[in-house]
């Protein structure tokens, strides 16, 4: 018989002992919002005035509206804002969790999958929030662990002083006029990007991706990278499918959604740590992002069923070629969007430059 050495045997029991499952202690009902906005207010600044969250994006200043915005509405509160790429932000939120070193309170990311690992640890504090039974039902997890608190869309975006007329469906994009004069993110570097290629090739097959390569277009890191060089003057590119810019764009960019295309939505998910420093910030935080007051303010469709479309959109439910609610289901398969990493990292190389947060475009 072969003997394990002590070690093991400890290793082994302290597994166990840690390999628990918090659900099965049935304490997961939520907290339930039932005070004014103010009244949390008043607790948040007898807490200490201060929420600090992690939110997705790939520009440091890209939540700088947000912070003053809710500074403004809340002049006693300081918002700490810490934007990063979600795959590197959710790695070290597992770091603070495993270490028992919580300080952030919010979470604010594109990874949606993260979600439900980390309810299932125990990690989320289930609470309601003021306007949650106004969300759409597929935008919030059902005792509060996390909500959609704003919809992302990839657009089609042109610059109109580039060019007199912009692509409309994927397929323009393989048009002559467009040779050298793409700027694309890396598929293989941003998982919502990934999404993006993924439907436009089960729907047009490779062959629309063979074309894509033909055109030569400029493979960037970072979903902001290709709107910033669309700006500038100096750069040759005209157009890309891989960026947002809400549905209300700044002169002198275009934008359009396809028809016949599948394009890319979905909520982006918000979620308090259960043992954030700042609970009663972190509600006020998320209380304010599911107002009427913000979500109404917002140049894109709201999470929130009572909150009409921008001027001149259908509303999202409408619309039948795209499905906020696709991009989680890509997210949970792992193992397949890891294929799809590496199928494209194969065609198109590794990703290549600075993160996007320390590059200058």
């Amino acid at each position: 018989m072969v003997r394990l050495p002590a070690l093991c045997y400890m290793a082994i029991a302290t597994g166990i002992v840690s390999a628990y499952d918090p659900n099965l202690g049935f304490k997961g009902g939520p907290q339930i919002e039932n005070r004014t906005i103010d009244e949390i207010y008043e607790a948040a600044v007898a807490e200490g005035g201060i929420v600090t969250v992690w939110h997705g994006g790939d520009e440091p200043g890209q939540q700088e509206g947000l912070k003053q915005a809710f500074e403004a509405r809340f002049p006693k509160m300081t918002l700490n804002v810490t934007v990063d790429v979600s795959k590197y932000h959710d790695g070290n939120i597992d770091r603070q969790l495993a270490t028992g070193g919580v300080y952030v309170d919010s979470a604010i990311l594109q990874t949606l999958h993260d979600y439900p690992r980390w309810d299932n640890e125990g990690a989320l504090l289930h609470y309601i929030p003021l306007n949650f039974y106004n969300l759409q039902p597929s935008f919030r997890e059902i005792r509060g662990a996390w909500y959609g608190i704003t919809v992302v869309s990839w657009s089609i975006i042109w610059n109109k002083d580039k060019i007199a007329e912009g692509p409309k469906e994927f397929e323009d994009f393989l048009k002559p006029e467009f040779k050298d004069k793409l700027v694309l993110t890396y598929p293989n570097d941003d998982d919502a990007v990934l999404y993006a290629f993924d439907l436009i090739m089960q729907q047009y097959g490779y062959e629309w991706f063979e074309g894509l390569l033909a055109q030569n277009p400029r493979w960037v890191r970072g979903s902001a990278t290709p709107v910033s060089l669309l700006y500038q003057s100096n750069t040759t590119v005209v157009a890309t499918f891989t960026s947002s810019v809400g549905l209300a764009p700044p002169e002198p960019l275009g934008i359009a959604f396809p028809t016949k295309g599948h394009f890319v939505t979905w909520p982006q998910r918000a979620a308090i740590l259960k043992d954030a420093p700042h609970p009663e910030g972190a509600k006020l935080l998320h209380n304010y992002l599911l107002s009427e007051e913000y979500q109404s303010s917002q140049p894109t469709w709201s999470v929130l069923k009572d909150i009409p479309a921008p001027a001149g959109y259908d509303d999202l439910a409408n619309i039948q070629s795209t499905n906020p609610n696709g991009f989680e289901g890509f997210m949970a398969d792992r193992e397949r969007a890891e294929r799809l990493r590496l199928f494209f990292e194969d065609k198109i190389g590794t990703p290549q430059g600075l993160s996007p947060l320390k590059d200058d475009l």
